[in-house]
């Protein structure tokens, strides 16, 4: 039988059709369902990456806890192949995340350290290098943000994914900004194979933001492994946009997202509207919307 590594990735391809009034001169808008991996979100390749990289080196064992900060999603990713494997698990990540991820990641049985709300995920991830700081050889240090497998991650799966299912007729992407890790290898793959791709990334419109996921660069920690060179153009979009559209996926398309999959939308929206006849737009919805339910996001 097949352990919870085997099975990331692979993720279905699906075509956003009625919220797409460019289908009608030839423009397809496709996005990877991320929620389909068996943590529930995109950062299952991360995460399997980090975790496979840390044991091949010798840092992460039974007597070793991974530690690192999170938003939610790569926590989940973690305390699962942590669960898998039997080691412990000590995540860092703002007490204000949403009531479903912190039961998810109890029910793994990671450790959780609640930072400040209002420090928002830089006071998680500066909470996070005290501790691996104060105690180097406790942890094994992920670091999500500045782990070249983040990238690679996406390099060596999601990319070839997206080329294969598209019979490599992918001319445009676009992924939202968080750790920045699902742009910049997907990118890095698929401009090997199509130089000519158009690249776009997503970020909130302002720092003071309600789309879980995604960071307002300009006003947090850039992460390492961000190149602002590879990123394309950049949109921005507005926490009421990605909500809408949000609702709209459900409702409209059947697709029960999160809202970084509305900023996702968003954005490959506005890059079909100015795209050639016949191009394919593809972008990625990182998670479901059933960690969402708590919340307000479907009240409206």
């Amino acid at each position: 039988m097949s352990d919870v590594f085997r099975l990331i990735g692979n993720t279905p391809l699906v075509e956003v059709e009625r919220l797409n009034p460019h289908r009608e001169r030839g423009v397809r808008v496709l996005a990877k369902l991320e929620s389909r991996n068996p943590g529930g979100s995109v950062k299952d390749r991360p995460a399997r990456h980090i975790v496979l990289d840390a044991e091949r080196r010798g840092l992460l064992g039974p007597d070793r806890p991974l530690l690192d900060a999170t938003s939610g999603n790569t926590g989940i990713a973690y305390a699962m192949l942590c669960a898998a494997r039997g080691y412990p698990c000590r995540l860092v990540l703002p007490a204000n995340a949403s009531p479903e991820r912190l039961k998810i990641l109890r029910a793994y049985g990671a450790e959780l350290d609640l930072t400040d709300p209002l420090e928002g995920q830089d006071g998680a991830i500066d909470r996070a290098r005290e501790l691996a700081a104060r105690e180097p050889d406790k942890w094994f240090y992920a670091d999500q943000y500045s782990n070249p497998q983040n990238p690679l991650a996406h390099e060596e799966t999601t990319g070839p994914e997206v080329w294969a299912q598209t019979g490599g007729r992918v001319t445009h992407l676009v992924a939202g900004l968080g750790t920045t890790g699902t742009l910049m290898g997907t990118a890095r793959f698929l401009r090997r194979q199509a130089p000519g791709l158009v690249v776009a990334s997503v970020e909130p419109a302002g720092p003071f933001h309600g789309i879980e996921g995604l960071k307002h660069l300009a006003t947090s920690h850039v992460p390492g492994i961000f190149r602002e060179a590879e990123a394309g153009t950049r949109l921005s979009v507005p926490t009421e946009e990605a909500q809408r559209l949000t609702r709209a996926l459900a409702r409209e398309e059947g697709l029960l997202v999160g809202g970084s999959s509305g900023a996702a939308l968003a954005g490959a929206l506005r890059v079909a509207a100015e795209a050639p006849a016949g191009s394919v737009v593809v972008t990625v919805f990182p998670d479901g919307g059933e960690r969402y339910l708590a919340g307000e996001l479907f009240s409206a």
